[in-house]
């Protein structure tokens, strides 16, 4: 599933190719993505030139002077800046025609993504309510601190809701707990402020070493293989379960936390 450090690749990617681009035609060759696509969405997009690229927590916001179109890749999708002379495959759902001759699809075979519209993204049901961003000023371990007292929850889920802060997918709360020492079963009200600190640089450094890994700019954007171009992590535990720790030696130990399937290790992480 495209996580963070995915999307905002991702952005890095589509930018050079849409800002300052319009948009000549939108072909919706099947609406029925999670929430399905506005029926008056093409008609809204035809003719808008695209002003900027922002990601908001693992949504995709193309702004325009009309409004802004939210994209997201949901579990399995991905965007594809290639020839309008390439057949579209099964499961590409969109296309966005471009003056540059180029055109965007969004190829989405789990349909679980979405291509919404909104006059004002800020306001938007799906967007309002997000915590801060990971990489932004106003996200520290004082307000993971204050936001996570009392509650009895594990921290591992506490830092995957997107009330507390956005974007952290269960492979990074992995890998930040890991390198914030932090077991992922303990009560996130039961964490210190100073624990949070190093939480919070964790999480910060992790995502930020993906992005660095991720580079600015993706192969696939550019050809017809049809793979997202994700780079591939370094990880430290996760999917290392009963593999050795790359630390201490002992074994990756693995557990089901919050429906998700969560990595660490009992001697490195208390």
């Amino acid at each position: 599933m495209p996580e963070l450090p995915e999307v905002e690749t991702t952005r890095r990617g589509l930018t050079p190719h849409l800002v300052g681009k319009h948009i000549t035609e939108v072909r919706v060759r099947d609406a029925r993505l999670r929430w399905p696509v506005p029926d008056d969405y093409a008609a809204l997009m035809r003719g808008a030139r695209i002003d900027a690229i922002e990601r908001r927590a693992k949504y995709l916001l193309w702004h325009s002077a009309a409004g802004t179109s939210i994209v997201h890749l949901g579990m399995s999708g991905s965007l594809r800046v290639i020839s309008p002379e390439i057949a579209p495959r099964k499961h590409d759902h969109i296309e966005w025609q471009l003056d540059s001759g180029m055109v965007v699809r969004l190829h989405d075979p789990r349909r679980f993504g979405c291509v919404l519209w909104a006059a004002d993204a800020d306001s938007h049901t799906l967007i309002k309510n997000l915590g801060p961003e990971p990489l932004g000023n106003e996200f520290h371990g004082d307000w993971l601190f204050e936001r996570s007292r009392g509650r009895k929850q594990a921290i591992k889920t506490f830092i995957m809701d997107a009330k507390q802060v956005v974007g952290v997918g269960n492979i990074y709360a992995s890998e930040a707990l890991f390198r914030a020492g932090i077991l992922p079963t303990r009560a996130a009200g039961r964490v210190s402020r100073a624990r949070y600190e190093g939480l919070a640089a964790a999480i910060r450094s992790v995502l930020s070493d993906a992005i660095s890994a991720g580079g600015t700019t993706l192969r696939d954007f550019l050809n017809d293989s049809g793979e997202p171009g994700y780079f591939k992590q370094s990880l430290s535990v996760y999917g290392r379960a009963e593999e050795a720790c790359k630390v201490c030696g002992q074994a990756v130990r693995t557990k089901v936390i919050g429906q998700r399937s969560s990595f660490y290790c009992t001697t490195c992480q208390r």
